[in-house]
């Protein structure tokens, strides 16, 4: 149906990918099937020194993956109750990824996840069709007065970075 993206795609920033995954379908193979629904919210993190960002830790288990290489899913659980999908970005030993927030119909990362399937199986695979997860262009192109930005949700804990406006999504 459409094209998958390959690792160039995710090898840039984060705030790039953030802004051009709108538009782009999620995609998952649950059994014989394909379900495919369109990103329409995206998160940035852009690094350790953001303090937003997962990478403000250090290099743990938990965030080997997002610490690269690119082109791979972070997939980790917060709350004890919600999967969250994220996209590796960037560049490899730089930690920087863009949440999936809302794809489809579905609106809120944790739905997102239960609704396509998504849970720890994926973490640190490749964003691709091989692995049963990837995202595709359909030529599905958001122009830019389209495009909302704003604050990130969720992270006051984050300071001044709180502010940033890191989270994109599509305009009704």
């Amino acid at each position: 149906m459409g094209v998958p993206l390959d690792t160039d795609f995710f090898a840039r920033h984060a705030l790039t990918v953030a802004r051009q995954l709108l538009g782009k379908y999620l995609v998952s193979r649950q059994g014989e099937d394909e379900v495919g629904f369109m990103i329409r919210e995206t998160e940035a993190y852009i690094g350790a020194h953001d303090l937003a960002c997962h990478g403000r830790f250090g290099l743990t288990p938990r965030t080997t993956v997002l610490f690269g290489p690119p082109g791979r899913w972070y997939i980790h659980f917060i709350y004890g109750l919600f999967w969250m999908c994220n996209v590796v970005t960037g560049r490899d030993g730089v930690a920087s990824g863009v949440l999936i927030r809302a794809a489809g119909p579905h609106t809120g990362p944790g739905v997102v996840t239960r609704e396509v399937g998504i849970d720890k199986r994926f973490n640190g695979r490749p964003i691709a069709a091989d692995t049963g997860l990837w995202i595709e262009d359909r030529g599905v192109i958001i122009p830019g007065p389209r495009v909302v930005r704003s604050p990130r949700v969720g992270v006051n804990y984050a300071g001044d970075w709180k502010d940033k406006p890191y989270r994109f999504r599509i305009k009704p």
